[in-house]
């Protein structure tokens, strides 16, 4: 994990002055009392993370779940088919009625207590609010999760989503570990306890949250031409992902269960090679193409699935088989985290992107679950899961190709270019004050050109400047028209093919 995140995580410990108020405010309060200095973008992924760690460790698939399930020796499979399918549920239907930050911050403020609530229904024997507790909690995850993208979007810059995604997930997964670890070697009433302590730590930092009653910004101008292509790329990486996916409802309904008599094992390896593909994927150098690692992961996946029939079930065989998945699963939940944190500027309500895309996720598991079910009840020992595994990897192999170059045309002619955005600022600026000159741009014109290459929307531009957006939009017709260009991607491409000459544009 980058030592910035570790940063953070010390000031949630360490600092004494309240978030967003005056020194002068902090001044006058009482010198005991613990105040936390986190910017947003840091205090929502902590918020995040503490929250999908329950989600994750309980409703998903979690070891506390059927930890106590074991107890009361109930077959926990309908009630975790009813989770994803409320989970997804929520995730597709959250954009309808949170528009707005204020809108996404009281959706967990008001889903917490309740989740607290719902969980603690599981320290009582099996009944009717075992059900009613799962759905109605696993809608309002789907919905708070969703709703993570205002946070996603306004605290963290277009180019650097990769790394807020990739902190969000490694935490998350590393405080599932340790509920997993608890439910699984002391108890799953004691798993539960734990996670209910990450929900409420998850409300008090929660409360910390901004919560500007700005509306979902309206598309930019620019970005009405590609309102059509963006339906089109939503659909089809919506395919891809739930295509891909179906390999982890396989996973959880025939692999993990084939090595359930490794618990000191399975119960933190689990999800190691999982954090580790993250942090790699993370921490790579922007010059590095990930395209081939996606169709290394691909291979991993296939490998997987002929290592679980092939090998026996034994510790080796577990580590070889899980590493390569989970490996895999690591870098591509990343990979579309990642690419739909860049969407999230497609769309008047980034909500609808994140929800309608992570849906996709979970309708994947959701499908392999069942078809890895209804093949663990008739025979565990069939080749028909590594045939179904090497059709889904033959597919994806087929999708990904189109896919890429179908993300990488419209993502990247849609804000700003990562051939750009990979240059330092100094390069940035430099190349941008040199473009000027050509143009004739005026000073003022130079500033919101800057400004508009960083992928900042007209109504950050115009905060930055103090003008109006109306102003923004007036400076913006005439640096087109100079150039005489029609978008920002044209401009970009005017930043990075022009050099020193003083030729003038036309």
């Amino acid at each position: 994990m980058s030592i910035d995140f570790f940063i953070y995580i010390c000031n949630t410990l360490s600092t004494y002055r309240l978030c967003g108020e005056s020194d002068e405010l902090a001044g006058r309060l009482p010198q005991k009392s613990l105040y936390i200095n986190l910017n947003e973008r840091n205090l929502s992924v902590i918020v995040h993370s503490l929250f999908s760690s329950w989600m994750l460790a309980f409703l998903f698939e979690g070891q506390i779940f059927y930890s106590i399930a074991n107890t009361y020796k109930i077959d926990p499979t309908g009630i975790v088919f009813c989770a994803v399918a409320a989970i997804f549920t929520g995730l597709l239907l959250c954009g309808l009625f949170i528009r707005t930050k204020r809108a996404a911050k009281q959706m967990f403020l008001g889903s917490y207590p309740v989740f607290i609530a719902l969980s603690a229904v599981f320290f009582f024997p099996p009944s009717i609010l075992w059900y009613a507790g799962i759905i109605i909690g696993s809608f309002l995850a789907g919905c708070c999760v969703a709703s993570w993208a205002f946070y996603l979007k306004s605290g963290t810059s277009k180019n650097e989503r990769i790394k807020t995604v990739a902190d969000m997930l490694i935490l998350s997964n590393v405080l599932m570990i340790l509920l997993n670890m608890a439910a699984i070697h002391i108890s799953g009433r004691v798993g539960l306890a734990l996670s209910m302590i990450m929900l409420l730590c998850a409300f008090a930092f929660a409360l910390k949250l901004p919560a500007d009653n700005d509306a979902a910004t309206p598309i930019q101008p620019e970005q009405k031409e590609n309102h059509v292509s963006i339906t089109k790329l939503i659909v089809f990486l919506y395919l891809f992902i739930a295509i891909i996916t179906i390999n982890s409802g396989l996973m959880y309904q025939l692999v993990n269960p084939a090595f359930a008599h490794l618990e000191w094992l399975t119960s933190w390896y689990w999800a190691l090679p999982y954090i580790a593909a993250l942090f790699v994927m993370r921490n790579l150098p922007r010059r590095i193409n990930r395209t081939y690692i996606l169709y290394v992961a691909i291979a991993m996946i296939g490998l997987s699935f002929i290592g679980f029939m092939s090998l026996g079930r034994g510790a080796v065989s577990y580590l070889i088989i899980n590493t390569l998945m989970l490996g895999a699963c690591g870098v591509y939940d990343l990979f579309w985290w990642s690419i739909l944190g860049e969407m999230l500027e497609l769309n008047n309500n980034p909500v609808k992107i994140l929800g309608i895309g992570l849906s996709a996720n979970v309708f994947g598991v959701f499908l392999g679950g069942l078809i890895g079910n209804a093949i663990a009840t008739t025979n565990m020992h069939s080749p028909n899961p590594t045939l179904l595994a090497l059709v889904v990897v033959c597919v994806t192999l087929i999708l990904l190709p189109p896919l890429h170059k179908y993300l990488s045309s419209q993502l990247k002619g849609h804000v700003y270019l990562t051939e750009f955005s990979e240059l330092s600022a100094a390069e940035q600026t430099d190349q941008i004050n040199r473009t000027s000159r050509f143009g004739n741009l005026s000073e003022r014109e130079s500033q919101v050109a800057s400004l508009l290459l960083q992928g900042k929307t007209y109504r950050t531009i115009a905060g930055e400047l103090y003008i109006s957006e109306n102003t923004v939009k007036y400076y913006v017709k005439n640096i087109y028209s100079k150039f005489n260009i029609q978008s920002r991607a044209e401009l970009i491409n005017i930043m990075l093919k022009k050099e020193d000459s003083a030729e003038p544009v036309h």
